[in-house]
């Protein structure tokens, strides 16, 4: 059963195929190598290398002096808003600077109509903007100026606070703002429940685990964070919020949900019977979890949400405010503000993993050598960041060898097989399994990525089989991302790795992964990108692994894929897709174009041998039209995916290095060279033992 939301699917009309070879200048002495482009400007060879230079000198003086890169990573106004309310539930004051900052960053993401969105170019959203109302009259803003009049006007014509979903219900819950009994039930008892039961902390994602058990105190302990009536947010409710009680509603013929929210409601009211000694134990094990995956300097989880849930928990467990754990927590957090000259966010995480794996494949592909010391302190860094010791998904592979990476500078319960392959990639490009000393360490990651291959024969991103679909059901879960399961974009990445390593189509684990892929693949021809907008994402990672396991390019279901691409490609030569393409994929591949994007169709028509197509042609003149005179490339866009239909990513390098990498890639081919893929990519299978195959 595909993954992916398919209600109301309509086949994408094609446009005509283009030639497989588009025509080509040939140079005199005279003049410079050039490339047609139909219908547009022509560009040389010199123009496209001096594009490449601009970027990569751009990239060399931007890494930090340890070997890292990472860049600004945004999510919509519900974080920095949640920073705002977080600082008051600790009694903390934000500095004037600091709140002017936050202030004109939220008011500046208002829309016309007075709500806030989840991404730029988004509709508002209730949930963002009345969380975003909220942190500005706790900033001190009126709730009487024009922007918080339109704010309000438009959340009472939409229903009113009673209709945010349910995190967003729980931090009312938090502040007074309404009952805790409108939240679902969540009771502290969920920490004893056994493997085999149908819920267990075990049987969701790592995010919501990490989330859900410091939440579980906080229910536990009806925290309430008092306000004055002149701080809160009555006037964004129709209806009082005393009167309010049963929030989630029953649904006409769908009666799995409307059992879980049946059972929901018997859970609040046997919450008074549950013995004393069954809650203390319970509240006994949800500290000790806590406090377990706060020690590292990451803070739970080391992304906001669990990081802001765990600190507030330990100050209601009564750990005064400089307790080593909590002093811990609390300058996680505060390492995860950005402060500009007239703006300031909190951002969800950080990326740098993410963003130097990244970075070096770019800069290799664009012709940094191996031995040049950016590359040489980049992966010096990787590899002391990757993960030697045992985490949370050891819980159902405890005899499986730990050795893959996360996202961030340091979590180490959650490395994840969506940068675990990437970083790998990496390292090969920079010749590192030429170097005895590497080689026991990528064996590892190999031999974890192996491990971790769901029953599906493809990949989620932090836990074996991640899939109980039903628990998405329950009224705690009305985002709809609770789990897991395989996805595409992981898939074909996970292919790629292994091919590299000289691995066939006939290597057990990746047979299995591409009879996934095959099942997986959209009537269209593309393929759902979960951690990416969106089927231009997934397409491009499925095809590159396609490419790189040697798999025969002409196949209709590959020439399916790569005709899509090419019908999605935008007038101006770029390609985009809205993150509406979650909600109706009928939007697949539609939207402004940007450069990221752009650089993932044009990776993924280069996979599928399309590098002389007027397409990539078009693709390529886009990318070097748009670059600035920094060389850079800029992108307000919101193209990378936190949780589908819900919460979205701006992550500000990837209009940097994807770009660069599309357009070194094409250079190489179109002059007759290898890619660095290529170069280090094993003819026959690497002498590694993998102990996770046995």
């Amino acid at each position: 059963m595909k993954r992916t939301m398919r209600a109301g699917f309509e086949l994408l009309s094609r446009a005509q195929t283009d030639k497989k070879r588009g025509r080509q200048t040939h140079p005199s002495p005279r003049k410079a190598k050039r490339t047609s482009l139909p219908g547009g400007p022509l560009f040389t060879m010199e123009r496209l290398t001096e594009a490449i230079t601009k970027a990569r000198e751009g990239f060399l003086s931007i890494q930090n002096p340890k070997g890292y890169w990472v860049f600004d990573l945004e999510a919509d106004t519900t974080i920095p808003s949640e920073y705002v309310l977080l600082q008051r539930f600790l009694g903390r004051e934000i500095r004037p600077e600091l709140g002017k900052r936050l202030v004109r960053y939220l008011r500046s993401r208002q829309l016309e109509d007075g709500g806030w969105p989840l991404f730029t170019g988004g509709k508002a959203d209730m949930s963002a903007t009345v969380k975003t109302y909220f942190a500005l009259k706790l900033l001190g803003d009126r709730k009487d100026e024009d922007y918080m009049n339109k704010a309000r006007r438009l959340i009472l014509s939409l229903g009113g606070a009673a209709k945010v979903n349910v995190f967003t219900r729980i931090t009312l819950a938090l502040f007074g703002q309404v009952q805790w009994h409108t939240a679902p039930a969540m009771p502290i008892e969920i920490m004893l429940l056994p493997s085999w039961f149908f819920f267990n902390l075990y049987k969701v994602s790592y995010w919501s685990r990490t989330v859900i058990v410091p939440l579980l105190i906080l229910y536990a302990k009806r925290s309430v964070c008092r306000l004055g009536p002149e701080e809160g947010v009555a006037e964004l409710f129709v209806t009082s919020p005393e009167e309010l009680r049963h929030l989630d509603r029953f649904v006409p013929k769908n009666l799995r949900k409307n059992g879980f929210i049946l059972l929901d409601r018997l859970l609040k009211l046997a919450d008074s019977l549950m013995p004393e000694g069954l809650r203390r134990e319970a509240l006994k094990r949800a500290e000790q979890w806590t406090i377990t995956r706060i020690q590292g300097e990451g803070g739970m989880g080391a992304i906001f949400p669990a990081m802001a849930n765990a600190v507030m928990a330990l100050r209601v467990l009564g750990y005064p405010h400089d307790h080593p754990d909590v002093v811990r927590g609390i300058n996680a957090i505060e390492g995860l503000v950005l402060a500009h000259e007239e703006e300031a966010l909190c951002q969800p995480c950080l990326s740098p993993i993410w963003d130097t794996c990244l970075s070096l494949s770019a800069l290799l592909e664009s012709g940094l050598p191996a031995e040049h010391k950016n590359v040489t302190d980049a992966v010096e860094w990787l590899f002391k960041k990757q993960i030697l010791v045992p985490g949370d998904w050891s819980y159902h592979t405890p005899d499986l060898e730990s050795g893959g990476w996360g996202f961030q500078f340091e979590n180490a319960f959650y490395p994840d097989a969506d940068d675990t392959p990437m970083v790998l990639m990496a390292l090969l490009r920079a010749g590192t399994l030429n170097k005895e000393k590497y080689r026991e360490r990528i064996r590892r990651a190999v031999n974890w990525i192996i491990g971790m291959q769901n029953s599906d024969g493809g990949w989620g991103s932090f836990d074996i089989d991640n899939n109980h679909l039903y628990l998405n059901e329950i009224p705690f879960a009305d985002h709809g991302a609770l789990l897991d399961p395989s996805t595409s974009d992981l898939t074909g990445r996970c292919v790629e790795l292994f091919s590299m390593l000289g691995y066939d189509r006939d290597f057990p684990p990746t047979a299995r992964a591409l009879k996934f892929l095959q099942r997986e693949q959209e009537d269209f021809g593309g393929w759902f990108g979960r951690w990416g907008v969106n089927y231009i994402y997934g397409t491009w990672s499925v095809l590159m692994g396609l490419k790189r396991v040697d798999e025969d390019m002409s196949q209709p279901y590959i020439r399916k894929a790569a005709e899509w691409l090419k019908t999605c490609q935008n007038a101006d030569g770029g390609w985009g897709e809205t993150c509406y393409s979650y909600n109706d994929p009928c939007l697949a591949g539609k939207g402004e174009s940007t450069a990221s994007q752009t650089a993932w169709a044009l990776l993924g028509l280069t996979a599928a041998e399309e590098v002389h197509s007027s397409s990539v042609q078009r693709g390529v003149h886009y990318l070097l039209s748009i670059q600035n005179s920094r060389g850079k490339w800029d992108e307000r866009a919101f193209t990378g995916t936190g949780f589908p239909t819900v919460f979205y990513l701006r992550y500000h390098g990837y209009a940097q290095y994807f770009p660069l990498w599309a357009l070194a890639l094409y250079r190489r081919l179109r002059t007759g060279k290898r890619s660095i893929q290529d170069q280090n990519s094993l003819e026959s299978p690497a002498d590694l033992s993998f102990p996770a195959l046995k």
